[in-house]
């Protein structure tokens, strides 16, 4: 009944918004309403981050209303694709910054148009996953499995932390990189800095994200998910599973992950290594300055230090951080792995993380998928 309520809103603010939009009367995304925050936290399950109470999960409906007026999509050519070699620095430069225009206007078109409804109040769910490094007044969101380990030895660096990106190692970066979060600051702190830093977030394509996650946390020894997230798994979705396997959670297969990761009643927790890009920066209601992607990492990501003033010694480092003798997840990997589940399974990943599809201005996977 909730949902059909939903469903009945959802296109009642639509409607309104293509009448207005026809008018002239509407801009793409309200303004952000700074600083109503609202400090009260969610318990969630250890190790799991649980999605943000005002988010909606998009039904076939939904994807229909969108449709009815489509987000308009940057026509890709080869000069958009080609090495920057072949450019000016000037030139160069330029190119960037219209594609960083043309990310930032999608998201703010898909966020009018589906979340137009949605509160502006930020609180700190919507900043709990920003990193800040004051000196070059930088706010980055991390996104793991999408280049954040790196990003973290960089900020490390901007700060002073550490000379070069080299010298910093596995343990350093995630337990040890005395990096703040922006939800560890007051309320005068959080607000200063979301309105005068430079706000940074990199994405990945879902599908291979989800797939390097599973790969980095399933096939490679664990002691923290596969106990945690393993045991459960094989218990709920493994016909006549071993004693061992209940016992140690190893060897969960991408099927039955998947089985978990759409299941409205899992046995544990969302965690961020999967979770949906959307729910962990919160674009709708962050205004990112800048949205770099993993298919094109080391160009974005130095064409920002360059941006922010960094030392000009200092470049995004490429090196492998997690399981280096593995190779990292492909888009034949990822292709590998999918095969594994039947029409309907991909058709439900897909649906789980189609606001990331749209928002970030990636293709659909399959040709089947609607």
């Amino acid at each position: 009944e909730q949902c059909a309520q939903f469903s009945e809103v959802v296109g009642s603010v639509s409607a309104r918004l293509n009448q207005r939009s026809e008018e002239g009367d509407v801009d793409p995304i309200s303004p952000m309403q700074l600083p109503d925050f609202q400090w009260k936290r969610q318990a969630a399950t250890p190790g799991s981050r649980e999605h943000d109470p005002g988010s909606q999960q998009v039904t076939k409906r939904h994807r229909k209303l969108l449709k009815t007026s489509p987000v308009q999509r940057p026509h890709t050519n080869s000069s958009m694709l080609s090495s920057s070699s072949s450019y000016s620095a000037a030139e160069n430069s330029r190119r960037l910054a219209d594609v960083q225009e043309s990310r930032r206007r999608i998201v703010r078109e898909v966020c009018g148009k589906y979340r137009s409804n949605i509160s502006r109040t930020i609180t700190p769910h919507h900043v709990s996953r920003i990193y800040v490094e004051d000196r070059h007044k930088l706010l980055y969101c991390e996104v793991p499995k999408a280049g954040c380990s790196n990003w973290k030895r960089v900020l490390m660096v901007l700060a002073g932390v550490a000379n070069t990106t080299q010298e910093i190692n596995h343990v350093a970066v995630h337990y040890d990189n005395h990096l703040k979060r922006l939800d560890s600051f007051d309320r005068q702190g959080i607000t200063k800095r979301l309105e005068t830093y430079t706000k940074v977030l990199f994405v990945r394509e879902p599908m291979e994200r989800l797939v390097s996650a599973f790969r980095d946390k399933f096939e490679s020894p664990n002691s923290y998910y596969h106990p945690v997230f393993g045991k459960p798994i094989i218990s709920k979705y493994r016909v006549n599973a071993s004693q061992a396997a209940l016992k140690t959670g190893s060897g969960v297969t991408f099927r039955e992950f998947i089985h978990y990761l759409l299941d409205v009643h899992r046995p544990v927790g969302m965690d961020i290594h999967w979770e949906a890009t959307n729910q962990l920066c919160s674009p709708c209601h962050l205004h990112y300055d800048f949205i770099g992607k993993v298919e094109t990492l080391e160009e974005d990501a130095n064409f920002l230090l360059r941006k922010i003033g960094a030392p000009e010694n200092l470049t995004y480092p490429s090196f492998k951080d997690g399981n280096p003798k593995a190779a990292r997840t492909s888009t034949q990997i990822t292709q590998h792995y999918f095969s594994q589940l039947n029409a309907s399974e991909r058709q439900r990943a897909y649906d789980f993380y189609y606001m990331d599809y749209l928002m970030f201005n990636y293709s659909k996977p399959y040709k089947d998928l609607y």
